[in-house]
C-alpha cells in the first residue's frame, strides 16, 4: 500500500507557500481587468459580459480582504520558503515584505475608477463600505505596527502605501454614499430656487412705508435661458457633450422624481425641436453617460481640484516607494517575492497611469478643456478631434448611410466598438410565435423551473439582439417630435401620454375602422393583441411576396420598424417588465395561457397547415428568413370563421382570437385605399406603445439601466422629458420674481 504521507506534506507546504502569493497575484489581474473592462458595462446589454463582470467585482474584494486576513494571521511565510533558507534574518525579511504586500490590499479594495457600485442597490449599502475600511485599514496597521516594532526595513515605502490605499478605499466609500439615493436627492434640492421671499418684501415694504418712502412691487417674468443660440444647425462633438452637461444637470432630479418647472420644460423643450434626430439622440446618450459616471463610478469624486490632488500624491507615492524599494537592501527576500513586488508596485503605477488617462479623455474633462479654448481655435478643432475618435456613434451601414444621410460626414469607425460606443445600440427581441414553436421537454422545464433558472436561461434561448438603426432612430425621433409640437400645454402632453395606439388610429380616417378591434383592456393586453397580429401581417406579406401577389406593400422601412418594436415590447413584457409598471402580474399570467392555447389550437394539425414554397426573394436574404415560422403564422393567419368562433370563450382565447381578427382588418386597409399604409400605422401605433410603457415606468428601475448597457426604452424615457412629455412639470402658469419700485 503507498504511502500518502509525503505527498499530503508536499501539498500542504505548496498550500502554505503559494496561497498568500497567488491570491496577491490574482488581486493585482482583477483589478487590470476590472479597470480596463469596467467601464464596457455602459456599453454592452450582453449576458456573456455583464455576468463575467459581475464575478470578478465581487471576487476581487473577497480575494483582496482574504489575502489580508492571511497576513494578519502570519500565513504564507513557511519555515522552508522556496530558497530553502530558514535562518532568522531571511524569515524576518520575508516577513516585512509580506507586511508591505498589505498596503497594495487596500488599495485593490479600493477598486479602480471605472466601476464602484455593480447596481444601484451597492450605493444604499455605504455604511457598511464603511465599516470595512475602518476594519481592514485597522487590519493593515495592526501588522504594520506589530512589524514597525521588530524594526522593519521596509516601513517607510509601506507607511507610503498604506496613505495611498486608505485615499483610494475612502474614495470609493464617499462614491457609494455620494451615489446614495437620500444623498442624491438631497444634494439637488440643496440647489432649489426657494422662490419670492414674501415675508421679507413685506417687512422692506413696513420700514420704507416708516421712512416715509413710496414704495410698489411689480412682478417681472424671468428671462428663459438661451439654450439654443444657433438653432437648426447641427452641433459639433464637443458642443454635444457640452449641451448634454447642461441638461444632465437640468434633469438629473428625473432619477428620484423631482418635479420640474415649466421653465425648465419651455428651455428643454425648445432645444430639442430645433435638432435633429442624430444630434438629440447624441445629446440624451452622453447625458445618461454622465449620469453613469455619477451613480457607478470614482469620478464625482475624483473630479475637482481635491482629486486631482489626491492623483498626483498618489502617483508620487507610488514612484517614492518603487525608489525606496529600489535602493533597499534585497539580499535576504526570495526572488520570487521580489517580483511579485515589484509587480504589485508597477502595476499599482501603471493603474494610475491608466486612470489618469481615462480622467482625461472623460466627458466632464472635455468639458473643462473646452472652456480654455476660443471656438473655431487649433486646440478646439485638435479637441473636437478627440471626441470624434473616441466615439463614433451608430455604426452606418455605408449603403444606407449613401441613400439616405448623404448629408452627414462620415466619422471614423473602430474596429471594436464596445470601447467606443455610448451604450449597447442593440435592440433585444422576444417573439410569441417563436416560443411556441420551440419549447422545451416537460422533464427540462420542471428541472429549470426547480433550480430558478428558467427566466435565466429563457434569456439565452428566446432572446435575439437586433442592431439598432438610424432608420429607427430617426422614426421615433420624429414620432416624439410631433407629440411635443402638440403639446403645448401640460394638460395636452398628458392626454397625449395616456394614449396606448388610440391617438395614432384616430388620426386618420382609413385607420379609425381598427378602433373595435383593439379591445379596452390594459396595456399589456395591447402588447400582446398588436404583437401576434404585427407577426401575422409581416409573415403574409412576405408570403404574398414569395407568390408575387398583388397588394404587396413596398414601405419595408415602416415593415421592418414595426417588426422589431414589436418583438422589442414583448422582450419587455415577458423578460424585463420591470421597467414598465403598467404590467401587471395579470397579463404575464394571460401571456403564458396564451402560449399554451396557440399550442393547443395550431401545434400539431397538418390539416390546417399552409405550406410556403422556399422562392429566393427580392432584396431579402433566403438566410434572414425564418420559413418555418413563416408556415406557422400562415397556419395560424388562415384560421377560417368557423374556427375563431369555437376558440371564443375565456380572456386568454378571446385574446387570440382577436389578434387574428385584427391582422385580417389591417391586411385590408390598403386593398380598399392605396393611400393608405399599414406599416406607417402600425410603427406609429407601436411607438405609441412604446412612449405609454416609458412615461409610465419607475424612475429608479430606467436608471439602472444605464449600467447595463443602456435600453431604447431608457433613452425614450428621457428624451420623453426633454420633449415636455411627462408628469414630472409643474403646472404653473408664469414664472415670475418680485421687484421694488422706490419713488
Amino acid at each position: 500500500m503507498m504511502d500518502y504521507t509525503w505527498y499530503i506534506s508536499k501539498g500542504e507546504h505548496l498550500w502554505d507557500t503559494w496561497q498568500l502569493r497567488g491570491a496577491i497575484i490574482l488581486s493585482l489581474l482583477l483589478q487590470t481587468f476590472l479597470i480596463i473592462f469596467g467601464s464596457s458595462r455602459k456599453r454592452t446589454s450582453s449576458n456573456w459580459i455583464i455576468t463575467p463582470l459581475w464575478l470578478f467585482y465581487l471576487l476581487a474584494d473577497w480575494v483582496a480582504s482574504f489575502a489580508i486576513g492571511l497576513i494578519a494571521k502570519g500565513k504564507g511565510n513557511p519555515r522552508e520558503l522556496l530558497t530553502g533558507k530558514t535562518d532568522d534574518g531571511t524569515i524576518a525579511a520575508a516577513k516585512d515584505l509580506l507586511v508591505f504586500w498589505a498596503p497594495f490590499l487596500l488599495l485593490h479594495l479600493g477598486g479602480p475608477d471605472t466601476i464602484t457600485a455593480f447596481a444601484l442597490e451597492d450605493n444604499e449599502l455605504w455604511l457598511r463600505h464603511l465599516l470595512g475600511l475602518v476594519l481592514q485599514f485597522s487590519a493593515t496597521m495592526y501588522v504594520f505596527i506589530q512589524s514597525f516594532i521588530q524594526n522593519n526595513m521596509l516601513w517607510a515605502p509601506t507607511m507610503l502605501m498604506i496613505m495611498n490605499g486608505t485615499i483610494k478605499y475612502t474614495e470609493r466609500t464617499i462614491s457609494f454614499y455620494l451615489a446614495s439615493s437620500n444623498r442624491f436627492k438631497r444634494s439637488m434640492l440643496a440647489n432649489v430656487d426657494p422662490g419670492m421671499n414674501y415675508i421679507g418684501l413685506k417687512e422692506d415694504n413696513f420700514e420704507m412705508k416708516e421712512e416715509k418712502l413710496d414704495t410698489e412691487n411689480e412682478m417681472i417674468h424671468d428671462p428663459e435661458r438661451d439654450v439654443n443660440m444657433d438653432k437648426k444647425r447641427d452641433l459639433t462633438e464637443i458642443e454635444v457633450v457640452q449641451y448634454a452637461y447642461d441638461f444632465f444637470n437640468m434633469f438629473k432630479g428625473l432619477t428620484v422624481d423631482l418635479i420640474f418647472t415649466r421653465k425648465t420644460r419651455n428651455e428643454s423643450r425648445e432645444f430639442f425641436l430645433n435638432r435633429t434626430a442624430k444630434d438629440a439622440f447624441k445629446v440624451v446618450e452622453v447625458e445618461l453617460n454622465f449620469l453613469y459616471e455619477v451613480l457607478f463610478t470614482k469620478f464625482p469624486v475624483v473630479y475637482g481640484l481635491s482629486g486631482v490632488c489626491a492623483r498626483i500624491f498618489s502617483f508620487l507615492m507610488v514612484c517614492t516607494s518603487i525608489i525606496l524599494f529600489k535602493i533597499g537592501d534585497k539580499s535576504n527576500f526570495n526572488i520570487i517575492d521580489v517580483k511579485i513586488t515589484y509587480a504589485l508596485l508597477f502595476g499599482a503605477l501603471t493603474l494610475d497611469i491608466i486612470a489618469m488617462f481615462m480622467l482625461l479623455l472623460s466627458n466632464k474633462s472635455i468639458i473643462f478643456l473646452s472652456k480654455l479654448f476660443k471656438p473655431g481655435n487649433t486646440w478646439t478643432r485638435i479637441l473636437n478631434a478627440i471626441v470624434i475618435r473616441k466615439v463614433s456613434g451608430i455604426p452606418e451601414n455605408p449603403r444606407e448611410e449613401a441613400q439616405t444621410h448623404v448629408s452627414e460626414p462620415q466619422t471614423h469607425v473602430w474596429p471594436i466598438r464596445i470601447f467606443t460606443r455610448r451604450w449597447s445600440e442593440s435592440i433585444p427581441t422576444y417573439n410569441l410565435i417563436y416560443y411556441c414553436m420551440h419549447p422545451r421537454s416537460r422533464f427540462k422545464q420542471y428541472i429549470l423551473e426547480n433550480l430558478g433558472l428558467t427566466e435565466f436561461l429563457d434569456s439565452y434561448k428566446y432572446v435575439k439582439a437586433k442592431r439598432y438603426t438610424t432608420k429607427l432612430r430617426d422614426f421615433i425621433f420624429e414620432e416624439l417630435k410631433s407629440k411635443s409640437e402638440a403639446a403645448d400645454d401640460l394638460d395636452t402632453a398628458t392626454e397625449i401620454n395616456s394614449s396606448r395606439g388610440d391617438r395614432v388610429l384616430r388620426s386618420v380616417d382609413g385607420w379609425s375602422g381598427l378602433l373595435p378591434h383593439t379591445l379596452d383592456g390594459d396595456f399589456g393586453q395591447r402588447i400582446l393583441l398588436w404583437h401576434i397580429a404585427t407577426d401575422l401581417c409581416y409573415s403574409k406579406e412576405l408570403s404574398d411576396k414569395v407568390k408575387s401577389k398583388r397588394h404587396v406593400s413596398t414601405n419595408t422601412d415602416h415593415r421592418e420598424i414595426a417588426k422589431l418594436l414589436s418583438d422589442y415590447m414583448m422582450y419587455l413584457l415577458v423578460i424585463k417588465p420591470t421597467l414598465m409598471t403598467t404590467v401587471n402580474s395579470i397579463v404575464q399570467i394571460q401571456y403564458w395561457d396564451l402560449c399554451a392555447n396557440a399550442k393547443s389550437n395550431f401545434g400539431n394539425e397538418k390539416a390546417h397547415e399552409v405550406n410556403v414554397v422556399r422562392k429566393p426573394m427580392q432584396g431579402t436574404k433566403e438566410s434572414e428568413v425564418d420559413w418555418e415560422h413563416l408556415n406557422a403564422c400562415m397556419k395560424i393567419f388562415s384560421c377560417n370563421e368557423l374556427r375563431l368562433k369555437n376558440m371564443k370563450g375565456d380572456v386568454t382565447k378571446s385574446l387570440l382570437v382577436y389578434s387574428i381578427i385584427l391582422a385580417n382588418e389591417v391586411m385590408k386597409i390598403e386593398e380598399e385605399d392605396n393611400n393608405l399604409d399599414k406599416w406607417l400605422m402600425i410603427s406609429k401605433v407601436w411607438v405609441d406603445l412604446l412612449c405609454y410603457g416609458a412615461s409610465h415606468s419607475q424612475a429608479q428601475m430606467q436608471t439602472a439601466q444605464v449600467s447595463k448597457g443602456g435600453d431604447l426604452i431608457t433613452i425614450v424615457w428621457m428624451l420623453m422629458a426633454h420633449f415636455g412629455l411627462g408628469d414630472q412639470f409643474q403646472i404653473d402658469q408664469h414664472q415670475e420674481r418680485a421687484r421694488r419700485v422706490v419713488d
